[in-house]
């Protein structure tokens, strides 16, 4: 990905950029514009995080498959190495048991404060989507500050394991979080049962939980990526219907 000079003065164009935070420590940022992107249209913004594994450059690759031109869609790369992938490239985690969890929240909310000084990001359209054992790390700091995000974005992903003296579900603010869980059928990482089970506890926590469920693996299918971009657009109408009653 070409490293972007990121410029409020010039009008960005649609494609995949790379930028970094610096301080106190370089942590890289990769960005996708969409398509015929407006400076002047809010756009909701998705923070992508990558499996097991995985890592920045690879996971923002599902961007345009969701959208060509909805989204704004950011991606981070976990703290922890994990070796070296078949492509050659270095693959990275998000760590055990929310060891890292106050540098990734740091990093996140960093990089979601430089894409809204360099681009038009709607304030309360924000979105974290994870991957596997990235949706784990989504939910985690997902979890934790509702009242900073639209919803939550499992794919093929699992509910953290609770650590003692940190409880995961934080009452009431909470209750009508929105939260798509798409998976696998067949997933042999993490069983379809298990993401039900998952899906059972948030709505019984109070939580706006959307499961669907898909004839693969633990790959991606492309209805789930119709689904989930129908579902992100749904709940962005209908913020904006509130938001005309309530005006009006």
């Amino acid at each position: 990905m070409p490293r972007s000079p990121i410029s409020l003065q010039t009008r960005p164009i649609e494609g995949f950029y790379a930028s970094e935070l610096t301080k106190p420590q370089v942590l890289p940022v990769r960005t996708f514009l969409p398509t015929g992107y407006e400076p002047n249209y809010p756009y909701p913004l998705i923070v992508l995080f990558h499996r097991h594994g995985g890592n920045d450059d690879q996971v923002l690759k599902i961007a345009p498959r969701l959208s060509r031109r909805n989204y704004i869609c950011i991606s981070l790369r976990g703290p922890k190495a994990t070796g070296l992938r078949e492509d050659g490239r270095e693959g990275y985690s998000w760590g055990e048991s929310g060891e890292f969890d106050d540098f990734i929240e740091e990093y996140m909310l960093r990089a979601v404060e430089m894409t809204r000084r360099s681009y038009h990001v709607h304030s309360e359209r924000i979105f974290l989507a994870g991957i596997e054992e990235g949706a784990t790390q989504a939910y985690r700091l997902g979890l934790k500050m509702p009242e900073k995000l639209a919803g939550l974005i499992s794919l093929n992903g699992s509910l953290p394991k609770p650590v003692e003296g940190q409880p995961l579900l934080k009452y009431p603010e909470i209750r009508g979080m929105r939260t798509f869980i798409g998976h696998g059928s067949l997933n042999e990482n993490i069983s379809i049962n298990d993401a039900k089970r998952d899906s059972r506890l948030l709505y019984s926590a109070g939580l706006d939980v959307s499961f669907q469920s898909y004839e693969t693996n633990h790959k991606l299918h492309p209805h789930m990526m119709r689904d989930l971009n129908r579902w992100i657009m749904d709940n962005v109408s209908t913020e904006l219907d509130s938001w005309i009653v309530e005006e009006v």
